[in-house]
């Protein structure tokens, strides 16, 4: 099951996929259940109540009649994983880490997965990291590695948007991790049972159609079971919390010369059985 959060004349609502240009809004399958994702990840059973009553509505709707939202603008937290595969660990010169190197992006910057990414007019040092994010739905504290998979709701695709000199402004990662309009998450939420195994997939970049990152996701080093239980050590994860699994190697900073975003790009992120997130990056004063 895919779960869309869009904009349709100034409303906002959740929808289900029926395939990849069709929807049903939740509404009209389930007027009953809560209208954000992160309130629906909270119902025992949302899912089993979602498909028992699939065919008993109306007509279903285009996907290109609405604006897609960020699939969870009010996450709780959004755990990022850093230098999680080995091109990007050799890339940086951080090498392998022992235990996950985290940070926290808050949701301000979260955009919809076909929004504009906005270059801030304070850097020209705007960088791109295709990731795939995982999407908590059971709570949980302590969880061990093989109970893990029971706590993931789902997943998406995130690009970390990266203003890299504001990130190196000190040993914290997350101002420049922060900025508004760097976070496009989408294009929807595929549920756990519907992606399958994640390892089996791969993720890939691209900038203006050219190939800027390309990896299996099985070459992740701290696997997801190995976040979950560690981060779930600091704090009881909750319905609707996000892990954001870590990017590859091959982005803008590292290369010779840098390749940094700039107004006119376009840049997009496809993880093979997920989808694929299109975002047209646009500059900080052209906006309204």
């Amino acid at each position: 099951m895919r779960i869309i959060y869009y904009c349709d004349a100034g409303a906002n609502a959740l929808g289900v996929m029926l395939n990849d240009s069709q929807f049903l809004p939740l509404q009209d399958i389930a007027p009953d259940l809560p209208h954000t994702l992160k309130g629906l990840l909270q119902i025992e059973g949302w899912q089993a109540t979602i498909e028992q009553r699939l065919d008993c509505v109306p007509s279903p709707r285009n996907i290109k009649d609405v604006r897609l939202l960020p699939v969870l603008p009010d996450a709780s937290v959004i755990w990022c994983v850093g230098v999680n595969y080995k091109e990007h660990q050799d890339e940086t010169g951080r090498g392998k880490q022992d235990q996950p190197m985290l940070f926290i992006r808050t949701s301000h910057g979260l955009i919809g997965a076909y929004d504009e990414m906005v270059c801030p007019r304070v850097s020209e040092q705007f960088d791109f990291e295709g990731e795939l994010a995982v999407v908590i739905g059971k709570a949980g504290r302590h969880i061990a590695r093989e109970n893990a998979a029971a706590h993931i709701a789902g997943y998406a695709i995130f690009n970390d948007g990266s203003i890299r000199d504001w990130q190196r402004h000190t040993t914290q990662f997350c101002p420049g991790k922060n900025f508004e309009g760097t976070g496009p998450l989408g294009p929807w939420m595929m549920t756990a049972d519907e992606f399958g195994d994640p390892y089996a997939q791969t993720i890939t970049t691209r900038l203006n159609r050219e190939t800027v990152q390309h990896t299996a996701i099985s070459a992740m080093d701290h696997k997801i079971d190995a976040l979950i239980q560690y981060i779930s050590t600091i704090h009881t994860v909750r319905p609707g919390d996000i892990i954001s699994t870590g990017t590859p190697g091959g982005v803008g900073m590292h290369r010779k010369p840098p390749l940094w975003l700039k107004a006119g790009d376009v840049v997009s992120v496809e993880i093979t059985g997920l989808g694929t997130i299109r975002n047209p990056v646009i500059s900080e004063s052209s906006q309204v």
